[in-house]
């Protein structure tokens, strides 16, 4: 795939995504019983394909392969778990950090990675009311805390 499909079919799954989301309370929350363990098996082939799939056929398992093992959980169906990272502007920073594929394991591998971690620790230590010495901006911090 180049950039001018890449960018094509982007805004199409920006616009599936979409669909999905505002109308995510017609769908069960939970997968029929047609679904049972092994039900994808018979719905793929029993080698990785050799040639490359059109783009059309790929997306259209989407529906036909994955949707029907899906559980939903951020339908307002869903009573078992307070949905939090589907939000549009985590879905963009999402497609951001994925572009960007940051190596953040040391501040040299990504300054920019680690300096926006050290703040937002930083704000997270002070909204939650914790002790100074879990901050990593402050003369006496010996560290601070990380995103695990």
């Amino acid at each position: 795939m180049q950039a001018e499909e890449y960018n094509r079919r982007g805004k199409e799954m920006v616009d599936y995504i979409t669909r999905y989301l505002t109308t995510i309370r017609e769908r069960k929350v939970t997968p029929g019983p047609e679904v049972k363990p092994g039900y994808m098996r018979e719905l793929l082939p029993d080698s990785a394909p050799t040639d490359p799939e059109d783009w059309d056929c790929i997306f259209g398992d989407i529906e036909k392969v994955i949707m029907p093992g899906v559980v939903h959980w951020q339908s307002p169906y869903m009573h078992a778990y307070y949905p939090a990272l589907t939000s549009w502007p985590s879905m963009l920073g999402d497609m951001l950090a994925d572009a960007i594929n940051n190596i953040g394991f040391t501040w040299a591998s990504s300054p920019a990675c680690t300096e926006l971690e050290m703040n937002v620790m930083d704000w997270l230590c002070k909204a939650l009311g914790l002790p100074t010495f879990f901050l990593h901006h402050h003369p006496e911090s010996t560290g601070g805390g990380i995103l695990q």
